[in-house]
């Protein structure tokens, strides 16, 4: 049974990447072989058929990892051309992600969120210049846990050019976690691998797992 085992053993090694008629080649070299060896067996010491259907099952299993393989590309290949579909559809919407980016839109009207981790009795959103100066606060007073949104008008002649946000929440003197989320509008779609990507207006390119809502 040597001679099959070798067989099967190309066999194997040709699954990743070789070609159709390699794998097919190499398949029916490994019956011939067993066939060729069932025949000129000694009849008083035949193949022991428990090896004969163990190399028989070696076989099977090679060809089905390549056809399971072959499914899987197929499958991966369809979900990424629906996943671009569906995202074509995003270009033009507001997307809403984790960040302390401050966007201004043409009215100098600038949109921002947070997710507190629990309840707090003052909030408020240090919005800051692109040098990380304090140049407005906007107090929001109490706020429940979760997902929390402000609005911010950019004083007019105001640099808006790199603005960030920041969110100091507290109940009592004891500081609540927040989150920064910022908003952000879809410019393009594109594909990174297996992975759906956004072009933001900002410039930024995120991955589309990261959008938290879509507007």
């Amino acid at each position: 049974m040597n001679a099959v085992t070798d067989s099967l053993a190309t066999s194997a090694a040709l699954a990743p990447g070789a070609s159709a008629p390699e794998k097919n080649e190499a398949s029916d070299r490994f019956l011939k072989l067993l066939v060729t060896q069932m025949k000129n067996q000694d009849p008083l010491n035949p193949m022991d058929n428990a090896q004969v259907t163990s190399q028989m099952a070696q076989i099977n299993t090679v060809t089905g990892i390549e056809k399971l393989n072959d499914t899987v590309k197929s499958l991966s290949s369809q979900m990424l051309s629906s996943q671009m579909l569906q995202g074509a559809g995003l270009v033009g919407r507001g997307v809403l992600m984790e960040g302390n980016r401050l966007n201004v839109d043409a009215q100098g009207l600038a949109t921002g969120g947070f997710e507190l981790g629990g309840s707090a009795d003052s909030v408020k959103v240090e919005v800051l210049s692109g040098a990380g100066r304090v140049i407005d606060t906007i107090d929001l007073g109490a706020a429940s846990p979760g997902r929390n949104g402000f609005e911010w008008q950019a004083p007019s002649g105001a640099s808006t050019e790199g603005l960030r946000f920041r969110v100091v929440a507290k109940t009592g003197s004891a500081a609540v976690t927040a989150t920064p989320l910022n908003t952000d509008q879809v410019r393009a779609v594109s594909t990174v691998g297996n992975t759906l990507q956004l072009e933001l207006a900002s410039g930024a390119s995120v991955p589309y797992t990261q959008v938290k809502a879509i507007s």
